[in-house]
This record gives C-alpha cells, structure tokens and sequence, in this order.
C-alpha cells in the first residue's frame, strides 16, 4: 500500500500544473505565502524566481511551467519562445507593456492582467508628490497647500478614481479629460473637460493616468504643456513613454515656474539635474504599486485568475484577445 500511495503522488505531482512567479522586484514575504497557498489548494505547484540577475536565468526557469506571474519583467519573444508549455502571462498590476501581447496571441498565449489591484497605493503616492511639490520638497521654503486648488486628471481608469477620492478629502476641485470614461465620470459629479489642452490650462496640478499604448505614447507634448497654469505641478505615476521627453525639457527650459514629480525616472534626468534643480522630484525606482497591501492584491489575484484560467476557462481580464 505504501508504495502505491508513493507512486500516486508521484503521477499527481508530474501532472501538476506548474507555476512560474517570475519577479526581478520580488512580492513582499507576506503576499508570496498567500499567493502560494491560492495555488498549492488547487494542486498547482508555484515555482519562484525571485531578484534574478540575468535573462538566461528566467529562459531556462519559464521552459516547463504552464503558467507565470510577472510584475515589470519583460516577456518578450525570446521568453515566449523557451516557453514552450506556457498557457497564460498574467502581469500583476495594471500595465502590460512589458509584455508582447501580440506575439503571446501568436504562440495561442493568453496574456491577463489585473486591473484596480495596485490602484489606492498608485493615488496614495500621486497625492503624496503633489503635497511634496506643493511644499516646495520640503526644503524649508514657504508652501502652498492643495485645498481650494483644481486637480486635472489625465485619464480617468482605477488610479485616477481613488486620486479622485482621496484629493476630495483634502478640498480639491478635481477635473478631468477623458474619452472612454466620460459616463462614469459624469455620474460621479465631475467636470469633464472638452480637451487635454483645456484640462492643462484649468488645473493647478495635473496628475496623468493613462497607458503607454496607442494615442497615449507621447500625449503630453508642447502643444499641451504650454497650456499649464503658472506655478502648475505635474504629476506622473504612469509610465515614461506617455511623455514627450524631448518637448519637456524644452519646455521647463521656457517655464521655470512649473514643477515635474515623476515615479518614472524619464531618459532625459540629466538634463534636468542639470538645469532644473528644484523644479522636478523622480523616485529611485518606480515605487507606485511598492506597498505590501498592493503586492497581496495584485499577486492573489493573479493567482486566482490563473486558477480560473484553467479550472473554469475564466479569460475575464484578458488583453489580447
């Protein structure tokens, strides 16, 4: 009886269903141990790889599982291809650009992500730059304070709700641009500018919220920037290719009365420590979803979202259909 009983959990464990959490920025302790306890229940064996230091590291780790969990780490074509086994790439967090969505469909991958997970720590930081801007970095330098001032958001998904929420709470007017979510917008009170031109010009402090795909990619050019308001802080917790770099530096070159606070350090960060010190504030590293609560969100959900993946066919939150 032993030895069936040894031989049966060996076939359960060689038909197990392989799961690869793929983190160049590991998950907190805390959200691996629940992440990995969502999929062991469900008889799924999660594999980590957690602080790798070279590509060929994630190649040979993404060769047999059927699954992976990525946060920024990029699954391009060379990973898709050693992949041979892959099924679903589900990025925790909003943003899927670091994966090729396109070439996935291809090779029958089903790419996912998962929406809203990361989205309170993401505002939480937004409000947390506009306030250090607002008081001069905190450099001793009288202040203003956000109360009474108009916040412009540029997009209006998860993120920019809760920065809704949140600046509420501190007496902001809050505006917004938006063309996909203009009905939701409206039914939540809010003012929604006829154009980003118009938001720029009416808000105090603009915060953007949009992806880095499409009509996106470099919005926030001259043509708009010249709109803002003197002494406007902007504020970005999106991604870096939503900017025109190139026009932005020109542009703070003209205004040096604007402010930039970014949690995306842009490629152009010597030219502003060159010339515009004390007009912009860039995080280390991109730290918008780094909060033990938005890592446990974002890594159970894509846990469970892997699970109904393959239990129920669940493609509720896919990307490239």
């Amino acid at each position: 009886m032993g030895v069936l009983l040894f031989l049966f959990l060996i076939k359960t464990k060689l038909g197990m269903k392989r799961v690869l959490i793929a983190t160049e920025k590991p998950f907190a302790s805390s959200a691996i141990s629940q992440i990995t306890r969502v999929l062991r229940e469900t008889g799924y064996e999660p594999v980590l790889l957690e602080k790798y230091q070279s590509k060929s590291e994630l190649l040979i780790a993404v060769s047999n599982v059927d699954a992976m969990i990525v946060r920024s780490d990029l699954v391009d074509r060379e990973v898709l291809d050693a992949a041979v086994n892959l099924k679903l790439v589900v990025r925790a967090g909003a943003g899927y650009d670091n994966v090729d969505t396109d070439y996935a469909r291809e090779k029958s991958v089903v790419v996912m992500n998962t929406p809203g997970q990361n989205s309170n720590a993401v505002a939480e930081l937004a409000i947390g730059l506009a306030i250090y801007g607002v008081r001069e970095f905190f450099s001793g330098k009288s202040g203003g304070e956000l109360r009474g001032r108009t916040l412009g958001l540029h997009g209006y998904g998860y993120v920019a709700r809760n920065v809704h929420r949140i600046a509420r709470a501190f007496g902001m007017k809050v505006i917004v641009y938006t063309r996909y979510s203009k009905s939701q917008a409206t039914a939540e009170g809010l003012e929604v500018t006829g154009s980003l031109e118009e938001l720029y010009a009416l808000s105090d402090v603009v915060s953007i919220h949009v992806p880095a795909r499409g009509e996106h990619i470099k919005s926030v050019s001259m043509a708009v920037l010249k709109h803002l308001k003197e002494d406007a802080i902007l504020i970005n917790t999106a991604r870096k290719e939503v900017v025109n770099e190139d026009e932005l530096c020109a542009f703070m070159a003209q205004r040096n009365d604007v402010k930039y606070l970014s949690d995306i350090t842009p490629d152009c960060a010597a030219v502003f420590a060159e010339k515009f010190a004390g007009h912009y504030y860039f995080t280390p590293k991109k730290i918008g979803a780094q909060t033990q609560e938005a890592n446990t969100n974002a890594g159970v959900a894509a846990a469970e979202q892997i699970v109904g993946f393959f239990e129920k066919g669940d493609e509720t939150f896919r990307v490239n259909k």
